[in-house]
């Protein structure tokens, strides 16, 4: 699976570069540093969906158990950084996040469970943010190819995700874990079975809590939202102004190809074609929307990188933890010989 990351990271980097030379990277570079300082402005907006995103993923926390509101926005950061940075099929944030949690001692069927259950909201409400965006498509250009080639694909989503739930009520992890262990006789599968069957019965708790369900979709469609104001205010600087619905429009079906390319890490090159296709139908040049694409790569490294340095130093002092409880029992295993020794000296 890393494999096809990497194929799919070099050429997402050559489709980009194409992109670039062949829409005149003068005209690209030119439109890049018209926005100046106003990058710190798209960063800064940036960060309101991501910290949204994480304070409604506390919701899915039953108390007892629910950590702490700075706890939540790290793990949440750190798992955007490794989404957008890292080729792993946009799933490996939610793992680093799960274990991120463990760390900070919180169960990890909560943990997982909480990661699952958000993920499959995510899935859902993006699915309806997408309609928006073809809503607002069609009432541009009324029905074109595009539109219902996206409208094909939401409802393609909207089964797996019916399909996902469906499955996630009927004990997914343990089928998949009892399953796995029919195969691999000889190991050690019976404790991996009780955790997927504890993993299940903490995604089923939390599906009955209906009104922290309804909390975090709410939160995380208005985060959908939000992350308009940042192609806004991209283009803002870059001496553009657009309505808040093409604005709505180009973020919701961007979202969407992500979604649909997440076999190409941060989907490179994806991005580019179809928001120069999409720029053009709202009167941004190619090179506008090659910029603009850019812009958003630049601030996910702002973000993403102290991110992944973030998760590193957490990782380290996990390991370093770890190292020293070692250390430290280790003395104690000659007590019982010398006790024995001294115990034979006083019989004599």
């Amino acid at each position: 699976m890393k494999r096809w990351g990497y194929i799919g990271l070099i050429a997402g980097i050559a489709l980009v570069i194409g992109l670039v030379c062949y829409q005149g990277a003068g005209d690209v570079a030119a439109a890049v540093a018209a926005v100046s300082w106003g990058i710190v402005v798209v960063v800064l907006v940036r960060l309101v969906p991501i910290m949204l995103d994480g304070y409604v993923w506390r919701l899915l926390f039953l108390e007892g158990h629910r950590p702490s509101v700075l706890t939540a926005l790290w793990a949440r950061w750190i798992g955007e950084a490794v989404n957008t940075l890292v080729p792993a099929f946009q799933v490996g944030g939610a793992v680093v996040r799960s274990r991120l949690l463990v760390m900070r001692g919180v169960p990890g069927r909560i943990a997982g469970a909480s990661v699952v259950v958000d993920l499959t909201l995510s899935t859902i409400t993006l699915l309806f943010f997408t309609l928006v965006g073809i809503g607002l498509l069609m009432a541009h250009h009324g029905e074109s190819d595009i539109a219902r080639a996206i409208g094909f694909c939401v409802a393609g989503g909207f089964v797996v995700v019916i399909v996902l739930c469906l499955f996630q009520q009927r004990g997914l992890f343990g089928w998949i874990i009892g399953l796995v262990a029919r195969f691999a006789r000889g190991r050690a599968w019976d404790n991996a079975i009780g955790g997927a069957q504890a993993l299940d019965e903490a995604i089923l708790d939390l599906y009955r809590h209906r009104w922290l369900l309804a909390g975090n979709a709410t939160g995380q469609l208005a985060a959908w939202g939000l992350g308009a104001a940042e192609i806004y205010a991209a283009l803002h600087f870059m001496g553009y102004e657009i309505t808040v619905a093409d604005a709505l429009l180009l973020e919701s079906l961007i979202l969407a190809t992500r979604m649909a390319a997440f076999f190409v890490p941060g989907a490179l090159g994806v991005q580019e074609g179809v928001l120069v296709l999409l720029g053009g139908m709202i009167g941004l040049g190619p090179e506008v929307a090659l910029a603009l694409s850019l812009i958003k790569r630049v601030r996910e490294l702002v973000i993403g990188v102290p991110g992944l340095v973030a998760w590193q130093i957490a990782e380290g002092k996990n390991l370093l933890s770890r190292v020293r409880t070692r250390r430290g029992e280790s003395p104690a295993s000659p007590e019982p010989a010398a006790s024995a020794a001294s115990r034979s000296r006083e019989t004599l």
